[in-house]
């Protein structure tokens, strides 16, 4: 069965997006990059909200962000993505699958076809919904060392309380920490 993993950057006060939703207060540098492509071996599908897939979308395939950022602008633009809204009426980035209804029981069923693991990036409200009927296999969560004082946590609305495992640690030398959990029951 294909794993979930959660893999987001926060902020030391758990936020993944300021209050406009803008997240360019992320460490990202050579370190990082090599890191993120490590990560990536597992995976060969993202899974996106609606939020979350509209900001991705507006600036990845951008020649911005494959001049600043080419290796995960590259990562992003040629993996297969699936981007959850019932509000949403088209997906129009590349390799961009939409889904409106039934979230759990499609990601289950992705989970149990053939293929690599699956990413959550972002996305709060899929992954509250995601953790409340178990279906996040690992957590990999990013601390910037920054305070941005309020925006978009990245848990919330989490019932029931969720007891995880701490895999791993690595700290880098920008100051970020990539802390890696598993739910303590899996």
């Amino acid at each position: 069965m294909r794993a979930l993993t959660m893999f987001n950057l926060v902020s030391l006060d758990g936020y993944f997006a300021d209050p406009e939703g803008k997240s360019d207060w992320h460490v990202v540098d050579d370190e990082f990059n090599k890191a993120a492509m490590q990560m990536k071996e597992p995976f060969d599908t993202i899974l996106f909200g609606r939020v979350t897939y509209e900001l991705r979308a507006s600036y990845w395939p951008t020649s911005a962000a494959q001049s600043d950022d080419p290796v995960v602008a590259s990562l992003m633009n040629t993996l297969p993505k699936v981007v959850f809204s019932r509000t949403l009426q088209k997906a129009e980035w590349n390799n961009t699958r939409l889904i409106k209804d039934n979230v759990a029981q499609e990601i289950l069923k992705m989970k149990q076809e053939p293929g690599n693991d699956l990413a959550v990036f972002g996305s709060a409200h899929l992954l509250s919904l995601l953790m409340q009927v178990d279906l996040v296999d690992e957590h990999r969560v990013m601390v910037n060392p920054v305070l941005i004082g309020s925006g978009t946590p990245l848990f919330k609305d989490i019932r029931p309380k969720v007891n995880l495992r701490l895999l791993k640690t690595r700290t880098f030398q920008s100051g970020n920490v990539l802390l890696v959990y598993q739910p303590a029951g899996k």
